[in-house]
């Protein structure tokens, strides 16, 4: 079933937007799976699960880490993954320039964009997003890559559509007018219920869970 959900993904989305296994709750096994199936990077949201299945995936994905992450559990992670999307304040990009330095590694990094400005979500508020990042490639040990931004997590996909415009809108200002130091790469948008209309406005790197592995 995994391989056929893959092929079908692969069938529809563009050729220039990756696909990103977003893999919580899923075992070793079910994410062996979709990386044979050609997924070649798997996204965590959570220090626990990646750490009990990072070691025991067959290939060699690309690891990300997308969900939240406390500055106490960056020290436990640094060195097990190629990108975190989720940093959003200057004290978490901090923490990963201190744990990524004597490991000699320079942690690839998206800003995660809060575009519908919502008090109980994570990540920075558009206007702020700038001035974070100028702060944030000013670290040796983080290269800014990008932008990643959530959107509403249900219901109708159309709702989504003005969270990815704006981040888009700032991605495009930020190509424009680059912040020494960060490159933007990367626009991760868009999950399985709303990818579609994630990629029609912008999103080159969309993380599909259900629409990889089934329902939980």
């Amino acid at each position: 079933m995994i391989e056929e959900m893959v092929k079908k993904l692969r069938a529809e989305i563009p050729a220039g937007v990756r696909i990103e296994a977003a893999a919580k709750t899923r075992s070793p096994e079910e994410i062996s799976q979709a990386v044979a199936a050609g997924i070649d990077i798997i996204g965590e949201n959570y220090v626990q699960e990646l750490l009990a299945v990072r070691d025991r995936v067959q290939g060699n994905p690309a690891w990300h880490f997308i969900g939240h992450l406390q500055t106490n559990k960056v020290k436990k992670i640094v060195g097990l993954v190629d990108m975190i999307e989720t940093v959003d304040s200057l004290k978490l990009a901090k923490e990963i320039e201190k744990r990524a330095e004597p490991l000699g590694k320079v942690m690839k990094v998206l800003i995660e964009v809060n575009s519908g400005r919502e008090e109980q979500k994570a990540g920075v508020f558009p206007e702020a997003a700038v001035g974070l990042i100028e702060e944030i490639a000013r670290l040796p040990h983080l290269s800014v890559r990008g932008l990643m931004t959530m959107g509403p997590l249900a219901g109708d996909p159309e709702e989504a559509r003005p969270y990815f415009r704006a981040t888009r809108e700032l991605f495009e200002k930020l190509k424009a007018s680059p912040v020494p130091g960060a490159e933007m790469e990367i626009l991760s948008m868009g999950m399985t219920n709303s990818y579609r209309v994630a990629v029609s406005e912008g999103a080159n790197l969309v993380r599909i869970g259900t629409g990889i592995f089934g329902t939980r």
